[in-house]
């Protein structure tokens, strides 16, 4: 007979971010544990959370574990019995160790022979038995971002047990029967928080009802639910975020407005406040109307960063003076939570409006100075000596890149200045607002369009997905000069942070420099939909302009090294999680090294799966993992020495089978590099390249390369660097090859 598994972990607030994770964990941690334990379940594990438990049932589960039955090898059967056929000492102590007779083993056959062994049978036990060490197990595999040590300990043999909050009560039930399990305290504890024993008692909200506080006692996953409910708790997330989000459009609507929780910062926010509250109620709160006159951007951000507010637009889509919050409280209470809503804010708008009035008093290229100030890395001086390198970098990509020369001194103006409000009293406060603040400044100054929306966007992108903002409506004039100054920002601090010995290593990345590349990525890739700009800089000239300050660039080959690595790596990355397939990825990368171009890449990729799944192109593919195999044999640089000393290798090759492959080369080669030097159309040079494969299979057929005759095999590995050389312009298309066709 199956029965039901309840279990609730009790604890002090958790961080609403964390519980996510861990519903999810705990669900799986569950179901791993119990098919460890032989404990066979009818369903998965369901799980659920709240800031102050976590919950988890499976309706059926076993009464008993599974038996387990395993075979024991012991030695040899040739080991095992004298001529005679009595047992030797290998048989009677292999018999001895596992408490049986001779008699009582059996033989099998394995691929060393035959093997005397042991059929040992295993009953399963009780599951209300080995519950306790599922649940040990459990806790131990709940993992936490940070974890406090509260002095408790599990008797499991491992001691110590940290846990993300100290948990408070446990409820744990099979079958409406209580599991005997318990939460020790350390000897070295300090404080009289006493020992945590398992029970059937649950709590509901802290302060809500007249029992709150009082324990409740549950028999099942359904009553416990219930019982719950009737104390201001909703266990399901669900429930919880969809009461939230009726919530909000109803209040918004009641004060004339509206609230977009499409947004990419109210969807955030959205998804957080759930796991803020128990019993979600929301309510709404004015503010004066003379903090209208701050940045729309200053509002959102005290509202949804600091308070977890959401701000009402207007029916004008102008911001309205009226907030919601999402509380933890009673529909009664609304009143008076709202009125102390409004005081918090209050005070934060009006902190706020000074420091918007203080900081336009000082223009932003007054703040250089300061900005000396300001440490960017111990080994790389200040965000002022940043902010110079970032102006040289960012004018030699938009004149030089680019070829945007008219637009130089505004990229030159807007990396200067683009660090600068970082000395301003308003991101001292609110950090969120690194750069946009600096563009709502340079937009006071009335600097130029494309001077302060650059200094705008300059952090952004952060992700590589297409539909990361920035979008080209948001730069307006201002596309080009961004492109430029936001590349010289990330470049700098990429080759930068490497020279400095600062490199990301597994999970470790505090300075974000994985980050930092998918922004570069995201740019180049992009750049026509974002700039209306076609070229296409290859990653190496890149940054060998940004790495012309850093001295260790230049004598240590460990760091670029390093660099190159870790920028084909993220490449790779950024256009994987575009959903091109990997081996696609490979070849086209694979084929450039650093001397990659991003967006050639990303149109490449559009194009090569059409070719991908032909028979012709993949047989096509093999054969040219052979050409590269054998063009090894031939270096670039004795390659490119014989092509302007050796005679022409139309004079050198002989054969039918050659000549024709050559020819086939000369044909090909400048459809093949014309689509190159355009950087698109990469259709048709794809197409023309799966036309060699008749020749390259004739070749490979008739020809032999490594011949004795030194002449005739070095034309021959000419022919095959050529055609290697060419087709690589396109992507290694041997990478193509799964091992299968391999």
């Amino acid at each position: 007979m199956d029965r039901e598994l309840l279990i609730e972990i009790g604890f002090e607030e958790m961080p609403a971010r964390w519980l996510p994770g861990l519903t999810r964990d705990l669900a799986c941690s569950l179901q791993a544990r119990l098919d460890e334990a032989r404990v066979a379940a009818a369903a998965s594990p369901l799980a659920f959370s709240t800031p102050r438990r976590l919950v988890a049932t499976v309706a059926e589960l076993s009464e008993r574990q599974q038996d387990l039955e395993s075979v024991v090898t012991g030695p040899p059967v040739s080991a095992a019995y004298k001529a005679d056929g009595t047992a030797t000492k290998a048989a009677t102590g292999f018999a001895r160790k596992h408490g049986v007779d001779v008699s009582a083993l059996v033989e099998v056959d394995t691929k060393k022979g035959s093997y005397l062994a042991y059929q040992r049978h295993q009953g399963g036990r009780p599951t209300i038995e080995v519950l306790p060490t599922v649940l040990a197990a459990t806790l131990r595999d709940l993992s936490f971002p940070k974890q406090m040590q509260w002095d408790a300990k599990l008797d499991d043999g491992r001691g110590e047990l940290p846990f993300g909050r100290p948990i408070r009560w446990l409820l744990f039930l099979f079958g409406g029967q209580v599991v005997p399990f318990e939460i020790g305290r350390m000897v070295t504890a300090e404080n009289d928080v006493g020992v945590v024993r398992t029970s059937n008692v649950t709590y509901g909200h802290r302060f809500l009802g007249d029992g709150a506080g009082e324990p409740i006692a549950v028999q099942s996953f359904t009553d416990h639910r219930t019982k719950l409910a009737e104390r201001f708790v909703v266990l399901e997330r669900e429930v919880r975020l969809e009461r939230i989000r009726s919530a909000l459009i109803a209040r918004a609507e009641e004060n004339e407005g509206s609230v977009d929780l499409a947004t990419p910062a109210l969807s955030a926010l959205l998804d957080e406040v759930p796991d803020l509250v128990e019993f979600p109620v929301v309510v709404a709160g004015q503010f004066d109307k003379v903090f209208l006159e701050l940045p729309g951007e200053v509002l959102a951000t005290t509202m949804i960063h600091h308070q977890h507010f959401f701000p009402v637009a207007a029916r004008q889509n102008a911001m309205a003076p009226t907030f919601l919050a999402v509380t933890n409280t009673a529909p009664e209470n609304a009143e008076r939570v709202s009125r102390n809503a409004e005081r918090v804010l209050a005070a934060r708008l009006r902190d706020a409006r000074f420091f918007w009035d203080a900081d336009r008093k000082i223009p932003l290229e007054s703040r250089l100075e300061r900005l000396g100030t300001v440490l960017f890395h111990h080994r790389l001086g200040s965000y002022r000596e940043k902010a110079a390198r970032m102006e040289e970098l960012a004018a030699w990509i938009v004149s030089e890149v680019f070829d945007h020369g008219d637009a130089r001194d505004d990229a030159r103006l807007a990396a200067r200045l683009a660090k600068a409000d970082l000395t301003t009293e308003m991101v001292g406060e609110f950090a969120e607002l690194q750069g946009v603040m600096g563009g709502i400044y340079a937009r006071e100054e009335r600097l130029p369009e494309s001077v302060w929306q650059a200094i705008y966007h300059h952090y952004l992108p952060v992700r590589p997905e297409m539909t990361a903002r920035p979008v080209a409506a948001d730069l307006g004039l201002g596309a080009i000069t961004w492109a430029a100054v936001a590349l010289a920002d990330k470049l700098d601090t990429i080759v930068g942070l490497f020279s400095a010995g600062e490199r990301p290593t597994g999970s470790r990345d505090p300075f974000g420099l994985r980050r930092q590349s998918h922004g570069v990525f995201k740019i180049l890739v992009d750049l026509p939909e974002l700039t209306g700009l076609t070229v296409r800089p290859s990653c190496r000239d890149l940054l060998e302009v940004a790495a012309r300050p850093f001295e260790s660039w230049k004598t240590d080959p460990g760091v670029p090294t390093a660099v190159t690595a870790f920028i084909l790596e993220r490449l790779q990355f950024v256009l994987e999680q575009r959903g091109h397939d990997i081996r696609n990825v490979r070849a086209v990368i694979g084929a450039g090294g650093i001397g990659v171009r991003p967006l050639e890449a990303r149109r490449k990729l559009e194009v090569l799966p059409e070719f991908t799944e032909g028979e012709d192109f993949k047989h096509l593919a093999v054969a040219f993992k052979r050409v590269r195999n054998i063009a090894r044999n031939l270096s670039d640089v004795d390659y490119d020495l014989a092509e302007r000393t050796e005679p022409a290798l139309g004079d050198l090759l002989t054969k039918d089978a050659e000549r024709e492959l050559l020819e086939e080369i000369e044909i090909r080669r400048p459809v093949i590099e014309t689509v190159i030097s355009a950087g698109e159309d990469f259709r048709r040079g794809f197409a023309e390249a799966a036309k060699f494969g008749a020749a390259v299979d004739r070749f490979f057929a008739e020809v032999f390369v490594m011949v004795d005759d030194p002449v005739v095999r070095a034309a021959r590995l000419r022919l095959m660097k050529r055609l290697e050389r060419l087709i690589l312009q396109l992507a290694d298309i041997s990478e193509i090859v799964t091992d299968s066709q391999d």
